[in-house]
């Protein structure tokens, strides 16, 4: 998170719309990232298809075959490489003339209309175009056939690994074939072919086998201090879905505001928030977009809004002065308040059964801790310690051992993915953080300083929220500066997690499994600094650059101009 209290550092360098159904066409979810019509006008006009004028109606699924369907389309060949964001791992080129929208083409299912692939080919059909046809159906020249080599298992479940997240397109003879194991590789297959129609108006001769490097990509908004609304969040899921990110985390909760409705404590929620009946739609559309919501509810510290009606939980120094946004660890009614927070909230972001299912419970910035003297200033915290710890307890062991608590709370819930933030990590206590929290690195700047090689040295994962790179923190204060994605694309990869260089382990420490990606995180510490148009315009580019890094561990092929043009095209 965005520190109030960091201490200055040197300056650096600064730095969807839709397309009108056609009659009979079947419609869905997915009808609302519909290609543009400029785009694809143009696109049918390059793909002008002999025969035309008797193909069955675009979005037709009858089985009916006319003699005249099956005549090939002609277009200009589709030539160089796929032109998509983040770039595809591997293209084998073949002689050809690629693959255009063409009019009468289909999307084609052999595994039907219920079957867990059906809504991306339905999505994909929508950004085209395209009709779409289901069960055994010939796949005709300019079709998109879309099959699941994979179990078909339950729907839009979220991935366990980048193996699931792989993906296959073949252009060949003018038709376009897509597989996957997962229909979250089917999804990602998807966006490959919306950004290619849209960059360069089709796919190349050839095939495309792809996969992720890191299997966790994503962004992190903090809504708390400034309010999205929930058209502004479902804008941003769609974008970050286009680029392949994977991951959403919503901060609800801060010293200015509690941003989502509580039956349980009603008191606290303040008067812009978002219903339940909202969040439970952004994650319905987050899960048709194979995206996981990681929520946070911050404690020790970052609790102003809450303890705002709780007076008597507020931690105080020992001149009696309030502490602002930090909760007194050592007053027994302090848990079962967050405690009940914690469940309710919860049970509101659900999970399919047996997915990862994630928590951030925060950790960071508890005041008690960024002090020069903990067990002076706060001797209530430091007696607290002793007694439930033993005599040579400190607060960080309270404060451990408060966050270890909170996580049996939600573990408890069904969260199997927990993490916090770095500063709320300790060495040499006598409260050891659950082994199974990861380490979601942000800042190197806070009390202790504690350099990510420790947390990787020590067995644990490390997730990458560099500040340096990754922090789009509003109005820029204590010497941050908006990133670009031009920085992020040239000088940041997932290994540097703190500052600006890899950090120093061996290699065998820094791959997917200990680094599982990375999340670029908007912070709105001067809240109206800028407006929700600003933002997402602020945050286009470095999230493309950020998804190209996590998506592929090699140095771009593209300079940072042309990479900046694609991004701009699709």
């Amino acid at each position: 998170m965005s520190n109030p209290m960091r201490p200055p550092r040197a300056p650096r360098p600064s730095a969807s719309l839709r397309l009108p159904t056609r009659p009979g066409t079947r419609t869905g979810p997915a009808a609302r990232s519909a290609l543009p019509a400029a785009a694809l006008a143009g696109a049918l006009l390059l793909a002008g298809c002999s025969g035309a004028a008797d193909t069955e109606p675009p979005g037709s699924t009858s089985a009916k075959m006319n003699p005249s369907a099956d005549a090939t389309p002609t277009w200009a060949p589709v030539t160089g490489t796929p032109q998509v964001i983040p770039a595809v791992r591997d293209f084998r080129r073949a002689e050809g003339r690629g693959w255009r929208p063409s009019k009468g083409a289909r999307v084609v299912v052999p595994a039907g209309e219920k079957s867990n692939v059906a809504d991306e080919a339905q999505r994909m059909a929508n950004d085209l175009g395209l009709g779409i046809v289901y069960g055994d159906q010939t796949v005709r020249p300019g079709d998109i056939e879309v099959k699941l080599t994979g179990k078909n298992s339950d729907n839009n479940v979220p991935v366990r690994g980048s193996a699931d997240e792989a993906y296959t397109l073949t252009a060949d003879g003018t038709r376009l074939t897509l597989t996957a194991p997962t229909d979250a590789g089917i999804f990602y297959g998807t966006r490959t072919v919306k950004q290619a129609v849209r960059a360069a108006g089709g796919l190349p001769e050839g095939t495309i086998q792809d996969r992720p490097d890191r299997p966790q990509r994503g962004l992190s908004l903090d809504n708390a201090r400034k309010p999205f609304t929930q058209n502004w969040i479902e804008a941003r899921l769609r974008e970050i879905a286009d680029l392949k990110l994977n991951q959403f985390q919503l901060h609800f909760s801060d010293d200015q505001g509690f941003r989502i409705q509580s039956d349980t404590h009603p008191e606290i929620v303040s008067a812009d928030h978002l219903t339940k009946a909202q969040v439970r739609q952004i994650i319905a559309l987050a899960r048709t977009l194979h995206i996981s919501v990681v929520p946070e509810l911050d404690s020790p510290g970052h609790l102003g809004a809450v303890l705002d009606h709780y007076p008597a939980l507020q931690l105080r120094n020992v001149q009696g002065r309030v502490i602002p946004g930090a909760i007194d660890i050592s007053n027994p009614k302090s848990a079962p308040l967050i405690d009940s927070l914690l469940k309710e909230m919860s049970e509101l972001f659900t999970n399919p059964k047996g997915a990862p299912a994630y928590w951030h419970l925060g950790g960071d910035e508890y005041q008690a801790l960024m002090s020069s003297s903990p067990a002076t200033k706060y001797p209530q915290l430091a007696k607290a310690a002793r007694q439930k710890y033993g005599s040579g307890a400190t607060i960080e062991d309270l404060t451990t051992g408060w966050l270890n608590d909170r996580q049996k709370t939600v573990e408890a819930k069904g969260k199997n993915r927990v993490e916090a933030w770095n500063d709320g990590f300790f060495a040499g206590g006598v409260v050891t953080a659950d082994k199974n929290r990861m380490v979601d690195y942000w800042t190197g700047k806070e009390a202790g300083k504690r350099d990510p090689a420790e947390f990787l040295r020590e067995g644990r994962n490390v997730m990458n929220f560099n500040d340096e790179f990754l922090y789009y923190v509003l109005g820029e204060p204590n010497q941050f500066v908006y990133p670009t994605g031009q920085r992020i694309y040239q000088s940041w990869t997932p290994r540097v997690i703190r500052g600006t260089r890899p950090v120093a382990v061996p290699a065998s420490m820094t791959g997917p499994e200990r680094i599982p990606g990375a999340r670029f995180a908007i912070w709105c510490d001067l809240a109206q600094a800028q407006t929700a148009a600003q933002v997402a315009a602020g945050i286009r580019l470095p999230l493309a650059a950020l998804a190209q890094k996590t998506w592929d561990p090699g140095t771009p092929a593209l300079s940072w101009t042309d990479f900046k043009a694609l991004a701009n095209r699709v």
